[in-house]
């Protein structure tokens, strides 16, 4: 039996996953989790073989999840389901030591069959966007501006376009308001932009908020 750890902090997808998995013979949830915090906890006391881990999260980025997941178990299983267009979050979650990435728009036999590759050691990209990274190494780096950000800088930066203010996203990330300033500022150096207007309007664009 697969094990399943569900992190994402949408209830209607979570129980969706659910009914989804209780429907194969092979596949079951065995604990869900809604926010950074939580999976963290869940992941050092369960017995899972996955995680299905959203990249939005409303606490710590899922990027830096992943990351601190893989610090405590290199062999961690981690399939990283987005909204996000692949091209946009694909190569940063992969780089990072996903095992597979998928978005959430994709079909339900899709998501079991990547599932069961994870589980015998596979790892799984989009065959299209394979054949981009196998023939073109820097496409993260490229065309895109946002795709150059640091994961704490597309964080700020995600939140920023979400609407938060400063003081909101400082708590939120446990740090100062003027280091918040900072990184504003540097994204808006790297965006070569004045306000952020302009980044949401960029964020819209390229469907980086929901």
């Amino acid at each position: 039996m697969i094990k399943v750890l569900v992190a994402d902090d949408h209830a209607l997808f979570r129980d969706g996953l659910r009914r989804i998995f209780s429907e194969t013979e092979d596949i079951e949830v065995v604990a869900e989790a809604v926010d950074g915090k939580d999976i963290l906890k869940k992941a050092r006391e369960c017995e899972w073989d996955i995680i299905l881990l959203d990249i939005n999260l409303p606490d710590i980025n899922g990027l830096d999840i992943l990351k601190r997941i893989l610090s405590a178990n290199t062999a961690a299983r981690i399939l990283v389901l987005s909204m996000y267009p692949e091209e946009e979050y694909a190569i940063r979650a992969i780089r990072s030591g996903a095992s597979g990435y998928l978005t959430k728009d994709s079909p339900t036999d899709q998501l079991i069959n990547v599932i069961r590759r994870l589980a015998r050691g596979g790892k799984y990209v989009n065959p299209e966007l394979a054949e981009k990274l196998l023939f073109n190494p820097v496409l993260d780096s490229a065309a895109l501006t946002h795709t150059t950000f640091s994961d704490r800088e597309l964080h700020v930066f995600k939140l920023i376009v979400s609407g938060e203010s400063l003081t909101a996203i400082a708590n939120k990330l446990s740090l100062s308001v003027k280091t918040v300033s900072t990184y504003r500022s540097r994204i808006l150096e790297k965006m070569n932009m004045k306000n952020n207007a302009q980044l949401v309007r960029y964020a819209i664009q390229h469907r980086l908020v929901e």
